[in-house]
């Protein structure tokens, strides 16, 4: 991980000049094919029902909210509440844990690629890494003998016998690391808790431990398609893990590796992940927006899901602008998928069944969006999708397109539909007749050769 590895670098390194190899264009548009993926954030915070690792971070008063039960049954005292949270994987069991039924759910619905947390910010692994024993499958976790322990492995295995891509979510901080926060010294943000520049051999202890991890998540694992890296406050000047020589070794173990070094920007963010948002226009290079299904990304009793109507407009509209929908679900601590979640899925499966071909494969086409329209293409034909606005059960009995509109004499068709539609052309568009019965909810697609 330091000087003795040039013969990688080299061979991972951008001409003088370049962003990024060569190679790495037709990956991202193949990543970008992909359209829609499922995001999974799990680990043993799921038994409290929190803010995954957040309500560690004593600045983060946010993530330790008045309605949390772990929070205010230790009294709102931080010094207790994250002795108990370091404790947790004492007690994460998680024995119906069954990766195939969730990667079923997941392919009904349309999904393509899967991104797992193998490490979130507190340091617990989800797989069976070498370099420190907060692991799942460490003694200290009663999981440990599950012959299903090694739980990233098993997830990514599921995953990829059904054809999906992996994209190996890792945290480049780690809260529980001793050279990231040293326990004898106090830990009041999410950045280390010393000075890295005065203190250079601890710190290199910890590149040292991020490198190894990742290296054994690159080499041990399988094809992995994208390495998304969280925790974009490590990175130069003052917590600078070196990223050059981890991409090229992990580039090395897996050939046409994407990287996502998220907020950081430069070489090594190839791929832009916005969270929580659709961005209005779209972005300059390959990207995913990571939205979650229920308020937040982990586990949650009791929490509240988008309605179907909504999952669908928001995978529309993000791919009419070029992106990936990257969907979270937060399984449970018994290591189920929330029936209400899986139901929603089925929800999206049916009408996928119908409409998915203007979904995968597909390309955005000018104006994106237009009123309740959004528009992507596969070469010459086009896909205008109407979606329905809350409480709408149906689409007015005729369609106006103003933008992209069917070439003069085209046949117009809704998908699911036999018979073609009738249309004219009006000033400046065209107005389609919707049938008598139609093939779906939520969303209705027109597909016709674009003028």
């Amino acid at each position: 991980m330091s000087n003795d590895r040039p013969d990688i670098i080299a061979a991972d390194a951008a001409a003088p000049g370049q962003r990024w190899p060569d190679w790495l264009d037709e990956r991202l548009r193949w990543f970008g094919s992909l359209k829609f993926g499922l995001f999974l954030h799990w680990g043993p915070y799921s038994q409290w029902g929190c803010i995954e690792s957040w309500p560690l971070v004593a600045a983060d008063t946010w993530a330790r909210p008045d309605d949390l039960p772990a929070w205010v049954e230790r009294d709102r005292d931080l010094e207790r509440f994250r002795r108990d949270y370091w404790a947790l994987n004492r007690t994460f069991n998680p024995v119906d844990f069954c990766p195939e039924a969730w990667a079923d759910a997941a392919r009904r619905a349309g999904m393509k690629y899967v991104a797992f947390t193998t490490k979130h910010h507190d340091g617990f692994s989800m797989f069976d890494t070498r370099q420190t024993d907060y692991r799942i499958t460490h003694s200290d976790c009663p999981f440990h003998r599950h012959p299903r322990a090694n739980v990233t492995r098993e997830v990514f295995d599921a995953f990829r016998a059904r054809d999906f891509a992996i994209s190996c979510y890792f945290s480049k901080s780690d809260w529980h690391h001793p050279s990231y926060w040293d326990p004898a010294r106090p830990a009041p943000d999410r950045h280390p808790n010393y000075d890295t520049h005065a203190e250079p051999e601890r710190w290199e202890r910890f590149v040292r431990f991020v490198y190894d991890q990742i290296e054994e998540l690159m080499s041990q694992y399988g094809p992995v398609a994208c390495l998304w890296l969280d925790g974009g406050q490590v990175r130069p000047p003052n917590q600078d893990i070196r990223m050059a020589e981890i991409a090229a070794m992990a580039r090395r173990h897996q050939p046409g590796l994407i990287v996502a070094d998220r907020t950081v920007g430069g070489e090594y963010e190839n791929l832009l992940t916005p969270e929580q948002e659709i961005p209005d226009e779209p972005l300059p290079q390959a990207w995913e927006s990571c939205l979650t299904m229920g308020t937040g990304w982990a586990f949650k009793p009791g929490d509240s899901y988008k309605p179907a109507r909504r999952l669908i407009e928001m995978l529309l509209d993000i791919i009419a602008k070029g992106g990936n929908l990257l969907l979270n679900i937060g399984p449970t601590p018994l290591g189920t998928l929330p029936e209400e979640a899986v139901r929603r899925l089925d929800e999206i499966a049916a009408w996928m069944d119908v409409n998915g071909d203007c979904v995968h494969a597909s390309e955005p086409v000018a104006p994106y969006v237009e009123g309740q329209f959004r528009f992507t293409r596969k070469g010459d034909t086009v896909y205008a999708a109407y979606v329905a606005a809350e409480g709408q059960m149906a689409p007015p009995p005729t369609l106006t397109i103003k933008g992209a509109c069917p070439a003069e004499g085209a046949t117009v068709r809704m998908l699911g539909v036999a018979e073609p539609l009738a249309w004219s052309c009006t000033d400046g568009g065209a107005k389609i007749t919707m049938p008598e019965r139609l093939p779906c909810d939520h969303a209705w697609v027109l597909k016709y050769p674009a003028r």
